[in-house]
């Protein structure tokens, strides 16, 4: 029961301190910081591969890289970022493992754009929905344009976190970003003209 009550506590702690307690040794303590964050790393995988089956395993590779590397963490960034920026590395790994290009998916680009889509698409009788529309477009950009989008536009990250996880400079993440909403615009107009 004591064991339980000091788990329960450790539950409402910020990351922060459970890394800290993580770092003097306290090993299980990381069980938590998995369960905050192993779905929104099995939603970044999935906005990657777009597979249920690798989801799993990756996520996996991404906890055990984090455990591996947690006792050298150096609160230089929030352990969100760290971890996303995890996440997004060993997925390219894992592209450039298996040497096949992967398409990220998109949930709603914006409210204006979903709802000319899913217009075009019930006006035309045309079977696919705004999602499968927009993943066609997602498939005609080049994978640096496309992960800005999905961070911001999907995980709702800020520029800056942004920035860390692609590590590199907040104006790269705006221009590709802009560029890569662009091109987007591009790949989709053809599928919304009649």
């Amino acid at each position: 029961m004591l064991a339980q009550a000091a788990d329960n506590s450790a539950v409402h702690k910020s990351d922060e301190v459970l890394i800290t307690l993580f770092q003097t040794g306290e090993r299980d303590v990381f069980r938590l910081l998995v369960e905050r964050y192993q779905e929104r790393v099995r939603n970044i995988i999935y906005s990657i591969f777009h597979e249920q089956a690798i989801i799993d395993d990756l996520a996996q590779e991404v906890f055990l890289k984090a455990y591996q590397a947690l006792p050298r963490f150096r609160f230089e960034s929030s352990f969100y970022t760290w971890l996303y920026r995890i996440t997004v590395n060993k997925s390219r790994d894992e592209l450039r493992k298996r040497k096949v290009r992967r398409y990220f998916t998109l949930q709603p680009l914006d409210e204006s754009a979903e709802k000319e889509i899913a217009g075009k698409s019930e006006s035309q009788g045309l079977k696919e929905d705004a999602q499968e529309l927009i993943t066609e477009g997602l498939k005609k950009i080049p994978d640096k344009f496309r992960l800005p989008i999905v961070l911001k536009d999907i995980e709702g990250m800020t520029y800056e976190e942004i920035a860390e996880v692609m590590q590199c400079e907040i104006g790269t993440v705006k221009s590709r970003l802009s560029r890569g909403r662009a091109m987007l615009r591009s790949a989709l107009k053809p599928l919304l003209e009649d």
